[in-house]
């Protein structure tokens, strides 16, 4: 079973903050331009999870990456699991070098700060608001501390167009054979018809 089988399933996560090993992606919100938090959070077991604590505007870049600033204990999340982002974003590539990152790449990211074994996925810490969620023109929810959680954008494939188009195909096929098959039956028939020679009067 894959991870992305799992989107946006709710989950609840105890363990403790790595402090020094959080990272900033970027990201395009109703709030503007800014970032994810994106900080690890090791379980009993020692797998670390990354969690997505939430968004903070362009400006408090600089003041998120301080590690005085990280969250450090212990820990408790709820919120939403979510497949990995590799490679990037559109046109640019993650430069993990630099600390400039466009998407959520959990097995970059690990690679990166180092970190013992990591979940194949991440976490939206906090449960998004339902309207919000299912309508990008909704305003999202206010108030709140940075990072702002329940920003988190629900969308479930639709196939339903898919399946019908593939269906309606499948059924042109089928009855485009089938009057390929009767155009050459007929003239089979036609041609054995032709060269039945007649039978002589007495």
């Amino acid at each position: 079973m894959r991870a992305g089988d799992f989107e946006y399933r709710h989950v609840r996560l105890q363990g403790q903050w790595l402090q020094g090993k959080t990272v900033l992606t970027q990201a395009t919100t109703a709030l503007g331009q800014g970032f994810w938090v994106i900080a690890p959070l090791q379980q009993s077991d020692g797998t670390v999870v990354l969690i997505n604590r939430g968004f903070v505007p362009a400006s408090q870049r600089d003041a998120w990456l301080q590690p005085e600033s990280q969250a450090s204990g212990p820990g408790l999340v709820q919120g939403l699991m979510r497949k990995t982002e590799p490679d990037g974003g559109f046109l640019r590539q993650n430069d993990p070098v630099t600390q400039r990152w466009y998407s959520r790449d959990v097995e970059a990211i690990a690679k990166n700060m180092q970190l013992p074994t990591t979940a194949p996925f991440f976490v939206d810490a906090g449960l998004p608001d339902p309207v919000y969620s299912q309508n990008t023109e909704a305003s999202p929810p206010t108030g709140g501390t940075w990072p702002r959680e329940g920003l988190t954008i629900v969308r479930f494939s639709n196939s339903h167009l898919v399946y019908a188009v593939t269906w309606f195909g499948l059924a042109l096929m089928v009855v485009g054979s089938g009057v390929l098959v009767a155009r050459y039956e007929r003239r089979l028939r036609t041609a054995s018809d032709n060269h039945i020679p007649h039978e002589h009067q007495r």
